[in-house]
């Protein structure tokens, strides 16, 4: 057995960098066995590392919505029409259209061709939701808020509640679930779901009040100490900066573009922004209560989910390079310390030496 003085929970900042390496490398891809072997690589990560707690049960709700954006892609692929070349493999009547929607089909012959393109589409879409479900059931939601720098405390804090939606919506229907099965309440049928909706509304809307206060008795949505005046230069600042951003985005996917509005305009639009945020940063009080450290696990984990993102801009299919990143990115699931469950606080050294006892 693995020496449980060695179980730490990992910064949730390293999980949210191996997720998004993750991800990248699913957008640079439409191979269907690599994207079915990246959604693989976070569900075994996500099953070695998943703490036992309510917000990293909703996982499975991630898979199930990933299958759902294949099929609905796929269906969408069929009745707006694919390619006019190709294997036919379903002859459907098309349906005319008037003169100014010239180039839209719906219906029509179906090819194995527009079916493969529109599966790889979706579950490229479903590798980016999964991949998103594996840092919200590796990574605490609360510490990633409290591990947020001071210019993106109030953005974070938004961003952090819209993120925790599914966890909660996971735990609401389990608990929803039980309390029905507990009642003798095993039906499925559409009044089942009737049954299950409403509650699990209800419990919704509570926590969101619940949630709601307590946000506003620890401070949240204060100004700090900030005049006029530097609000305004602050704002200008990062307005300005995340401009250049996406003006130099532009300029490099756009081949045609300046190249002056490429890298130069990158690197001035990060830099403004970034002066904007540390002055942001200077006028907002935040302290940390016992920080989470940031040690060589965290980098390694990180590193991991960088390095599939870099394995995946050198090539598209199946090979070795992609293949070497995957295994990299799968290695935080066998070398990375087993997170802490947080149950174990409550058990007493006495309970914890019965238990010892019994299971001798």
């Amino acid at each position: 057995m693995p020496d449980r003085r060695a179980r730490r929970d990992l910064h949730p900042g390293a999980w949210w960098v191996w997720a998004l390496g993750l991800a990248v490398a699913a957008s640079r891809t439409y191979d269907v066995v690599l994207l079915g072997l990246v959604v693989g690589v976070a569900c075994l990560v996500v099953v070695a590392r998943r703490p036992v707690a309510p917000w990293a049960m909703s996982f499975r709700l991630y898979l199930w919505l990933g299958a759902l954006v294949i099929v609905i892609r796929v269906l969408f692929g069929v009745l707006l029409g694919g390619s006019s070349t190709g294997t036919v493999i379903l002859d459907l009547p098309e349906v005319p259209l008037p003169s100014w929607a010239n180039g839209i089909r719906i219906l029509g012959p179906v090819t194995w061709e527009s079916v493969q393109r529109s599966f790889a589409v979706g579950l490229q879409l479903a590798a980016l939701i999964v991949c998103v479900g594996a840092a919200n059931s590796l990574a605490n939601p609360r510490r990633l808020l409290k591990s947020l720098p001071p210019a993106l405390y109030e953005v974070g804090a938004a961003v952090v509640v819209a993120l925790t939606l599914f966890p909660q919506l996971a735990e609401s229907i389990g608990r929803v679930r039980r309390a029905r099965r507990l009642r003798g309440d095993s039906g499925r049928n559409l009044r089942a779901l009737r049954a299950i909706v409403i509650p699990v509304m209800e419990d919704a809307l509570d926590r969101s009040m619940q949630l709601a206060a307590s946000m506003d008795a620890r401070g949240y949505g204060r100004r700090g100490t900030a005049d006029q005046r530097t609000r305004v230069v602050t704002g200008a600042l990062l307005l300005v900066g995340l401009l250049g951003v996406c003006v130099g985005v532009y300029a490099t996917a756009d081949l045609t573009a300046p190249r002056v509005l490429a890298a130069p305009m990158l690197v001035v639009g990060f830099g403004v922004a970034g002066v904007g945020f540390w002055l942001s940063g200077r006028k907002v009080g935040h302290t940390r209560y016992r920080p989470d450290p940031w040690l060589g696990w965290e980098w390694f984990t990180a590193l991991c989910g960088v390095v599939a993102a870099v394995g995946f801009f050198f090539a598209y299919t199946l090979d070795p390079v992609t293949l070497g990143a995957l295994v990299v990115a799968a290695l935080p699931a066998l070398l990375t310390p087993e997170p802490v469950s947080p149950y174990a606080a409550l058990r007493t050294p006495a309970t914890a030496r019965t238990g010892q006892e019994v299971a001798a």
